[in-house]
This record gives C-alpha cells, structure tokens and sequence, in this order.
C-alpha cells in the first residue's frame, strides 16, 4: 500500500447527482420499454421494472458501503478478487446457464449472477494494483506486454462466451496502460495485437461472422430484424419523439426491448433531445471522473477512476454504435438503463470506489476550482 496523506472530505456531490439522474432516467425509461413484454409474458406490466428496482436498491446500499471504505483497502484484496472473477468464469463454462446459446449466468438459487459483470471490477482493482507495485518501471513496450499478459486468463475464459464483455476489459487494461504511461507511438503495436486477437476470436465461432455480413447488410438476413426495427424507432422518434411510453417498436418489432436496444425505444419516445440530454449525462459523468482521477491523492486512486472511466465510456459508446449499426452487434448493454440486476449492481459498486477515491485526496486548490465550475 502506498503511502499518503490523504484525508476524507466531502462526498462528491457533483458525481452523485449525476449517478442518481442516470438511475432514475433508467428506470423510468426502462418501465416504460418493458411495460409490454411483462404484460405479455408475465401478466404484469411493471415485472421487469419490479426486479430492476430491487436490484438499484441493492446497489445503491453496494454503493454508499463501498463509499465508506478507504479504497487502499479494497485494492490490497485485488489479487484475491481477481482469483475469484477467474473461477467464477470457469465455473460458467462449466455449469452455466445456457441462454440464447451462450453460458453467461451462474444459478444462486432463486437469483441469476453474471461473473463477466464482477470481472471488470475485479481487473481494475488488480490492474491498479499491479500497476501501482511497478510505477517506477512503466515505460517501454515490455510494460505493457506484462500488464496484457496478466490480462489474458480472465479475457480467455470471459471471452470464449461472451466477446463484448473480453473487449471491454481489454479496453480498461489500455485505458490504465495510458494513465499511467502516456506516450502514444507504442499503442501502435498494442492496437495491432488487439485487433488479432478479436479477429481470432471472430473466426472461433461462426455466429460471429454472421454478424458481421448482418451488420453489413441487414435486410439481406432474417437475424437483421432486430437491426431495421431499431432504426425504424431511431427514425421515428423526430427531434422531440412519440412521448413517454408510446413507442410503437416495443410492441413486439424490437425483440427484448428492455435490453441491448433500449437506446432505440429513448429516441423513439424521447426524440434527439431525448437521447441527447442522456448521452450529456453520461459526458459529465465521464468528465467527474476525470477530475477526480486527475486530482486523487495517489497513483492507485487515479488508475481506480480511469479504469472506471474507460469502463463507462467503452460500454456507452458501443451501446449506442450497435443500437445505429454503426459497428456489428456485440450484445453490449446501455449503462444505468438497461435491463440486468448485475450490472446495476456492480456498476454502482464503481461508483461507489470512485466517491471513495475522491473523499480520500489531498486538499488541493485546483480541485475545489474545478468543484465550482460546475
């Protein structure tokens, strides 16, 4: 653990309003987008939304706990979790429940857990951690090298069932590689060697590559429905949209609305204002984040909050890619909005590292500037 003199301040307020806005947002819209489906397959309207709410509650008390303990505690256990994310991603391949032909859950019982969401909160703290042990040898190719190899147990075991979810986490151990190392020709060979390895995995299945020709051309294929039918929501919505909970594309047109296409069904029901104001939020979100990293009394809590922002910025920007086809579908779902118990969860576990990390700083002029700009 490093040394420091850090002291706790005040919460963050400006990054907990801006992660109660997204809740809230997320669970209206989310109400609203799945209000159909749960009548349908379950005889009540606000069945997904009931579970959603529960889940958010659960996370909001992960939250304020985590917010609570000094984040050096929590990366000093970053090598047990990482173990830990390790065997849970086995034990999925090995006793997971197998939906839509890919094992991603693990049954506790009565409630579903997806290992993969555990994960990326797992790697951040080891990375953070690692990275902090070695802050005096961080320059040079064979950094980063060490830094990817470290990563390549835990993408091989998430990534040989779910490919979207080994990006992001390829994307954070990049994202904390640049903290803590800036220097850009480097990342030549490091893009380079990431693009193999996602096209080695494309080849591996050959859905993947079916993908690929649907997202080149949707109406060539019957799997490209969900692809046309997002548009059409897209389209549809105008600069102010249909109003909240008349979207037509929910009806049965966009399959699992509630789930990776929800952006599709806010700019539907809430237009381009709509979906603008909630990419806006997100931005500030992202652009917290970066004050507090920048400003975080130590090397550990600035990799802490870019491994979080790297995380939310990687999933928001390939959520909303795939809902336009702009880039193959990946099954990447839309942060704080759609549909899932763990990655609420766990999402507002980050959030509650990163008010950790900002109530453990040093009292530093620039930071309470940046405070009042906002």
């Amino acid at each position: 653990m490093e040394k420091n003199e850090s002291r706790p301040v005040r919460t963050d307020k400006t990054l907990l309003v801006l992660v109660l806005l997204l809740v809230i947002f997320g669970l209206v819209i989310l109400f609203s987008a799945s209000a159909y489906n749960g009548r349908v397959r379950f005889h009540d309207p606000a069945y997904y939304f009931k579970k959603q709410l529960f889940a958010t509650a659960l996370g909001l008390a992960v939250m304020y706990a985590v917010s609570q303990i000094d984040y050096h505690i929590l990366v000093s256990m970053a090598p047990g979790a990482y173990l830990v994310s390790m065997l849970l991603s086995t034990a999925v391949l090995l006793f997971g429940q197998e939906i839509n032909g890919s094992k991603r859950w693990l049954n506790l019982g009565p409630l579903s857990f997806q290992p993969s969401e555990f994960a990326k909160v797992a790697v951040i703290l080891f990375l953070s951690w690692q990275i902090s042990r070695t802050k005096k040898n961080t320059a040079g190719f064979g950094f980063m090298c060490r830094v990817m190899v470290t990563l390549l147990p835990i993408v091989g075991l998430v990534g040989s069932n779910n490919l979207s979810t080994a990006i992001i986490i390829l994307g954070i151990g990049v994202v904390l590689i640049f903290v803590s190392n800036p220097k850009y020709m480097q990342f030549i060979g490091l893009g380079a060697a990431g693009i193999a390895f996602v096209a080695v995995f494309l080849a591996a299945e050959s859905y993947r590559l079916e993908r690929l020709a649907i997202w080149r051309d949707p109406e060539k294929y019957e799997k490209g429905f969900q692809t046309i039918q997002g548009l059409y929501a897209i389209g549809s919505g105008g600069l102010f949209g249909r109003g909240l909970g008349s979207s037509l594309q929910k009806l049965g047109f966009v399959p699992e609305a509630q789930n990776d296409m929800i952006f599709s069904i806010i700019c539907e029901e809430l237009g381009l204002m709509g979906a603008g104001t909630l990419i806006l939020i997100f931005a500030l979100l992202l652009w917290r984040l970066c004050v507090i990293s920048t400003h975080s009394s130590d090397l550990q809590g600035t990799l802490i909050c870019g491994g979080i922002l790297g995380h939310m910025a990687i999933q928001v920007i390939l959520n909303i890619a795939v809902v336009t086809n702009t880039i193959p579908n990946t099954g990447i779902t839309l942060p704080f909005v759609s549909y899932g118990g763990t990655s609420v969860v766990f999402l507002l576990g980050e959030m509650g590292l990163a008010l950790s990390v900002g109530s453990h700083r040093k009292p530093e002029a620039a930071y309470n500037k940046s405070k009042r700009l906002f």
